[in-house]
């Protein structure tokens, strides 16, 4: 007997609209008793090795306008350049941070923040050493697929210069999207502007 096999089309993208809170952050969208807290709420789970820094920003639509019901999620390395994950060969990633945060950016003002600390560098695929960097993944309400951009360091200068992505930007003028600028108070605003003027660089990986 000839099995017959149904074939089904993939179904539309969809937008993380008002769910990705309440599924990501049930906590922030007011709804106890699945989490103590929030998955990604708490980077820094003990005593770490490096600088303790914040980094804080808003995610601007085309028109400039803060979105306030995005998400945020950062992934990167702990002060010595290792990874909090089974892939990491070189060493033993700091025990007292996890490298992965979660933020929603708040309702009122569109701010988004993590404690977390400054990144060493690690080598990229060539064996040259990329600057210090965060990894951002941004949904909000209207994008079909996540968006995925890096955060350098305004005061990295010398490593940024020397960074193989960074180099790889045809349009130099728009390197600045990149880097995360330091506060008077040691913290790292970092803005992301989805369209527009001054539109942030999106990496395809």
């Amino acid at each position: 007997m000839v099995q017959q096999h149904r074939k089904f089309k993939e179904s539309p993208s969809q937008t993380a609209g008002p769910y990705v809170h309440i599924g990501c952050t049930p906590n922030f969208a007011g709804i106890g008793g699945v989490y103590a807290e929030d998955l990604g709420a708490r980077m820094i789970t003990g005593p770490v090795q490096g600088q303790q820094i914040v980094l804080h920003g808003q995610i601007h639509d085309g028109t400039g306008m803060p979105i306030r019901d995005a998400m945020v999620e950062i992934w990167q390395a702990d002060a010595n350049g290792l990874f909090n994950a089974p892939t990491e060969t070189r060493g033993t990633a700091d025990p007292g941070f996890t490298g992965w945060g979660r933020s929603p950016t708040d309702q009122d003002s569109g701010i988004y923040r993590f404690d977390t600390i400054k990144p060493g560098r690690v080598p990229f695929h060539d064996g040259r050493l990329q600057a210090p960097h965060i990894t951002l993944w941004i949904v909000a309400r209207g994008i079909n697929t996540g968006l995925q951009t890096r955060a350098y360091f305004d005061d990295e200068a010398e490593a940024n210069a020397l960074d193989p992505i960074l180099n790889g930007i045809e349009h130099k003028h728009r390197v600045p999207t990149l880097l995360a600028q330091k506060q008077e108070d040691g913290s790292y605003r970092f803005d992301i502007r989805l369209q527009g003027e001054g539109e942030t660089i999106f990496l395809d990986i």
